[in-house]
């Protein structure tokens, strides 16, 4: 069959635009901009010229975690197109060459990125955005799972409670977000069982992340004696619910009063030594720290901002609210991005896929930040699922990077702005009805063996 110049040229045409419209192509761009560019190249790892050097294949897996399609084949597939566009060797639409340079990637490479990044938006933040000029960091833990492979289970397994070959390996993640702009700043990861996979040892970890004069928050399992004091002996303010075990016994008629049901209180250090704690340390630990306990809103709070003049507990219970904002940004990357359920095999690929999605996470805050500073807004009314859809359909569109600087994308993402809902309750009940299919309750081999014998099992009614 001969082929006519114009149908060689309308097939050239559509190629270029398939290589336009590139998700990976994209993310080259980002990670090659000014505010990457040298961080980038100053965590290069050493490394030949090869089909998928550390750069590009980190853009197209970043391009994954954003893709509906996050297959491998497809990430593969554009980087052929890409390089027919450049008139290069098309090369195999193989995924095994892929798969060897995203192992080949450090992780060291794009966890650092990712905390670059979140310190770059820090940075930009305004004074106006800080709460009474302070910054507030905020942090959380969560869980994901990962497929069921004997390289997984062994690092990261499933819940005790489950039968073996019914589970998932479970893996702990503890993040810490700026509150004004909600960047990622820092993640520590760990399996959910076991010595030292609790958050508390996590977040002991990264807790070098918080600097002079920050406010901390965080629900009442971090409100522990010795993180307490770590955090006063560095010039860092918490404001936490009160533990339970605490909690019962505060007495508002004990130590310093500062005003209705809320008072100054000297707690003694615990006299059982942690078991992650050596003697030295223990005994460097002061022997006792002076707190604020009030109450707020039906609860017991616990803060280092003792001054009630210019912490009123009207302004700290409204502070302690905003952290629900953790909550929402851990739903955005689990649900919204789609980490809850990851899909790499191995231990080490699955810590590299939290952090590349972490690294996403990033570069949509960043955006939405510049949007917020360009519409003079809170970037925390900004909707992220809003800016997220922009940018994907930036992606797929033959809008030229330009588009981009001129503020164009950023204008858009500042239009949607999230619902103002204070006190919003909602039920934890799922309204639409599961399949009618049974639970699987024993290992898959031994349910398709009985498949093979007896049959299928009729539906649930």
């Amino acid at each position: 069959m001969k082929i006519t110049h114009t149908s060689s040229k309308h097939q050239q045409n559509r190629i270029n635009a398939y290589r336009v419209n590139s998700d990976s192509y994209r993310f080259f761009n980002l990670l090659t901009s000014d505010v990457m560019l040298d961080k980038v190249e100053e965590l290069l790892p050493d490394h030949r010229e090869r089909l998928y050097p550390p750069t590009e294949t980190l853009s197209m897996f970043l391009a994954q975690t954003m893709s509906a399609d996050r297959s491998c084949q497809n990430a593969v597939n554009q980087a052929v197109f890409h390089r027919l566009c450049d008139g290069l060797t098309a090369g195999s639409t193989h995924t095994g060459g892929y798969c060897r340079a995203r192992q080949r990637l450090p992780i060291e490479m794009v966890s650092s990125l990712t905390q670059h990044l979140g310190e770059h938006v820090i940075e930009q933040l305004p004074e106006g955005w800080r709460w009474q000029g302070r910054r507030v960091r905020i942090i959380d833990g969560t869980t994901v799972t990962m497929p069921d492979t004997s390289a997984n289970q062994q690092v990261f397994p499933q819940q005790c409670g489950q039968q073996t070959g019914l589970g998932f390996p479970i893996c702990r993640l503890v993040g810490i977000t700026c509150h004004a702009s909600g960047a990622l700043l820092n993640a520590a990861i760990g399996p959910f069982n076991g010595k030292g996979g609790d958050e508390q040892t996590l977040l002991r970890t990264i807790q070098d992340t918080f600097q002079a004069d920050d406010v901390v928050m965080g629900d009442a399992f971090f409100a522990t004696y010795f993180f307490i004091a770590t955090m006063q002996a560095r010039g860092v303010d918490i404001l936490m619910e009160q533990q339970g075990a605490r909690k019962r016994s505060t007495d508002f008629r004990r130590g310093k009063k500062l005003g209705e049901r809320d008072h100054l209180i000297m707690i003694n250090k615990p006299k059982t030594r942690p078991y992650w704690m050596s003697e030295a340390q223990y005994d460097a630990e002061p022997d006792s720290i002076t707190v604020r306990e009030f109450k707020a809103g039906g609860k017991i709070m616990v803060t280092t901002l003792s001054c009630p003049a210019s912490y009123p507990k009207a302004v700290l219970k409204s502070l302690y609210k905003s952290r629900w904002h953790i909550e929402l940004d851990i739903r955005h990357i689990k649900d919204t991005m789609g980490m809850n359920i990851l899909s790499c095999k191995t231990p080490e690929m699955a810590i590299k896929e939290i952090w590349v999605y972490l690294l996403s996470y990033n570069l949509i805050r960043l955006m939405m930040a510049q949007s917020a500073l360009l519409a003079d807004i809170n970037p925390r009314s900004i909707s992220f699922k809003h800016c997220l859809q922009i940018w994907l359909i930036y992606m797929q569109q033959s809008l030229a990077l330009s588009d981009m600087k001129n503020g164009l994308i950023f204008q858009l993402m500042a239009q949607q702005r999230v619902g103002n809902r204070p006190g919003r309750i909602e039920p934890r009940a799922v309204k639409r009805r599961p399949k009618a299919y049974p639970l699987l309750m024993k290992p898959r081999d031994e349910a398709r063996a009985e498949v093979r014998k007896y049959g299928h099992p009729k539906k649930l009614k």
